[in-house]
């Protein structure tokens, strides 16, 4: 006798079960050692900011790297896997100063630069810790780092002289709070690589150094967007500046079949049609006019403007 096939799929469970038996038969593991040696294809990811949780955009991006990687992976290839944690900026720092209830810089600098930078490191810690969670409940491959160690640190991050002792790649690594923290990402630990380490920041320094010898780096003036709250420069590629350009694009107007509803579709137009294969739904706006045209033999709904 066959197994009974249900009808119907509970894909949370399903996923839960593919998950336990990876980690049980240590399947990423094998996949590391069978290809150890062999031809190496490094992956340098683009590190998410570790500030919240994970958004529906992160998954996505995601998927298509562990997707990539795993491709690679299936051609005999030796990879990295290493994930990455952007920890620094005001992506961080205003969520920081939310909870705080901070409404300046000058609320800032009342609370001491040196406090403030260590709340930083805290919640880049917390949320880097949810987000690998996040990762591995998505099935994304990466040497990922304990997301109870990482919590652990930003709680003994309070006291960032303490000396305290973490599982690291090949055992127990012992030392300040602060200096583990520095060294997250390093050979001796293992995991993701994190902007705010040690290695990461010492070698932007050296880089600039380098480019200062080499008379590179100049002092001069210059007009750049200011933001008067935050009291920084902003990234001139996030806003409207003298690379604005008119551009033409190429639109596509679509059929989305409605539900129950035989030969009816709602027209939808786009410029992005490599994004259509992720729809799921269509938004109507409750304020604007529709209009239902015959065509042929079904009707189309579409905007009126």
């Amino acid at each position: 006798m066959f197994k009974e096939v249900p009808t119907t799929v509970n894909f949370p469970e399903l996923e839960h079960r593919i998950i336990k038996f990876w980690s049980e038969t240590k399947a990423f593991e094998k996949l590391v050692e069978l290809n150890k040696g062999k031809p190496k294809w490094s992956f340098i990811d683009g590190p998410i900011t570790a500030n919240n949780p994970m958004g529906v955009h992160h998954a996505w991006g995601r998927t298509y790297k562990d997707l990539f990687q795993r491709f690679k992976a299936m051609q005999g290839h030796e990879l990295r896997y290493q994930n990455g944690f952007d920890c620094q900026g005001l992506w961080v720092e205003v969520e920081v100063e939310r909870e705080l209830g901070f409404k300046s810089k000058r609320d800032i600098e009342a609370y001491g630069i040196a406090e403030f930078v260590k709340k930083c490191k805290q919640r880049a810690l917390r949320y880097a810790a949810k987000q690998v969670e996040q990762s591995i409940r998505l099935g994304y491959w990466m040497d990922w780092d304990d997301p109870e160690t990482l919590r652990y640190l930003a709680k003994c991050l309070e006291k960032p002289d303490q000396f305290v002792t973490i599982q690291g790649k090949k055992g127990p690594v012992r030392d300040t709070a602060e200096r583990l923290v520095g060294r997250l990402g390093s050979p001796e630990i293992g995991g993701s690589y994190f902007t705010l380490s040690d290695e990461n920041n010492y070698m932007i320094w050296a880089l600039l150094k380098k480019c200062y010898e080499k008379g590179w780096i100049y002092k001069g003036r210059d007009v750049m967007p200011w933001c008067p709250r935050c009291s920084t420069a902003l990234s001139e590629h996030e806003i409207v500046t003298e690379g604005y350009r008119e551009l033409v694009h190429p639109g596509l107007t679509v059929r989305f079949p409605l539900k129950n509803r035989p030969k009816e579709s709602l027209l939808i137009w786009t410029t992005t049609p490599w994004t259509l294969t992720s729809n799921v739904a269509a938004a109507v706006h409750p304020d604007y006019t529709y209009v239902k045209v015959k065509f042929g033999d079904e009707y189309l709904y579409l905007g009126k403007f």
